[in-house]
């Protein structure tokens, strides 16, 4: 007897286990998602504040703030949440032990600080968003300052349109005074600190003075950036008593610090205002800047490099530099010295987007 050849009709197709639902691109609005404050991220999990105003609502919790974990939607795909955003959650928004809320949408940010991991590198990393100001702390000695970083911060922050604050620490062990003379030009704001014996302290040091530094915070999203071991752990622990930052020292052979913040996160001031404590660097990639973007933060040289030829590098080496014009154009020899000061520190921070910081 012949062997019978099996045709479709012997076969019978099952559904898939998600079913035969022709696939869309179409999104549900999640008109009940409620508004949350992302201070905190770690491996797939976002700590955020619910019934908060945002950056902006004031140095009290209000009575319907809570702190509710969350995880991120599928559809976000690998969109970066960071700690500053500003997003949409559903599902247990309550804050309960063992609750998870579900991210569903990101909202538009005011700011974005990035970086690469070097100039070479098309990847873009957000660091934080939503901040308004960008405070690089530098050590004037114990580590040595690194002003190729500074540069190299100034720039991400001016790319970004934040404002800058620099603020040096270790007063008691060098004159802070060149490293103004650096950045004042710039119109980066300068604050001075320095340390002081204290028993009771967890490294055995105290902060001071802290006025101008709270004053120049208060009302602000800062984030807090800068190399390990120049005390802006400890800096953080004595503007937010309770948040607690582990803090480091400077290994005597390499003159280095120590990696202690391992993540980000957003701390409330008690006066009011924000602090973003970001992980110590010891590069920041600027593969991202462009030229004419960055020279947007600087009004008055933007106006003239508008003179400039064609593919002006505005380097010091630049043939026909409208810059150098304006320079020798000044009227008097207080303007020539302030306008000589200036493009000399915007050449410097410009000629740091390319080589390792």
């Amino acid at each position: 007897m012949a062997r019978r050849v099996p045709d479709e009709s012997d076969f019978r197709s099952r559904p898939g286990k998600r079913g035969s639902r022709p696939r869309t691109k179409q999104r549900p609005e999640h008109a009940d998602a409620v508004t949350g404050f992302v201070t905190g991220v770690d491996r797939g999990r976002y700590t955020l504040l619910v019934g908060h105003d945002g950056p902006d609502g004031g140095d009290a919790a209000g009575e319907d703030e809570r702190t509710v974990l969350a995880m991120k939607a599928r559809e976000l795909g690998r969109t970066r949440i960071v700690c500053g955003d500003r997003v949409d959650l559903v599902g247990d928004v309550t804050g309960d032990d063992g609750s998870l809320a579900r991210i569903v949408r990101i909202q538009d940010r005011s700011s974005v600080l990035r970086r690469t991991a070097d100039d070479t590198d098309p990847y873009e990393r957000v660091i934080v968003a939503n901040a308004d100001q960008l405070v690089v702390v530098t050590a004037l000695a114990e580590p040595e300052p690194r002003t190729r970083m500074i540069d190299r911060c100034v720039v991400a922050a001016y790319d970004a349109g934040m404002d800058v604050l620099l603020c040096l620490t270790k007063a008691d062990l060098a004159d802070p005074g060149p490293l103004r003379a650096l950045y004042e030009p710039l119109g980066v704001s300068v604050v001075v600190t320095r340390r002081a014996p204290d028993g009771l302290a967890p490294d055995g040091w105290a902060i001071e003075p802290l006025d101008a530094v709270r004053e120049a915070l208060a009302g602000r999203t800062s984030v807090f950036v800068g190399h390990s071991g120049v005390g802006k752990s400890t800096l953080v622990n004595a503007l937010v008593p309770d948040a607690q930052r582990a803090t480091g020292h400077v290994n005597d052979v390499t003159g280095r610090g120590r990696h202690t913040s391992t993540s980000a996160v957003a701390l409330r001031l008690p006066g009011g205002g924000w602090v973003i404590d970001t992980p110590g660097v010891r590069s920041f990639g600027l593969a991202h800047v462009q030229v004419d973007h960055l020279l947007h933060a600087f009004e008055d040289l933007d106006a003239v490099a508008a003179d400039c030829p064609r593919g002006c590098t505005h380097l010091d080496d630049a043939p026909d530099c409208a810059l150098d014009e304006w320079v020798e154009a000044s009227p008097d020899d207080e303007t020539r010295a302030a306008r000589a000061a200036r493009l000399e520190s915007f050449r410097r921070v410009l000629a740091s987007r390319s080589g390792a910081a």
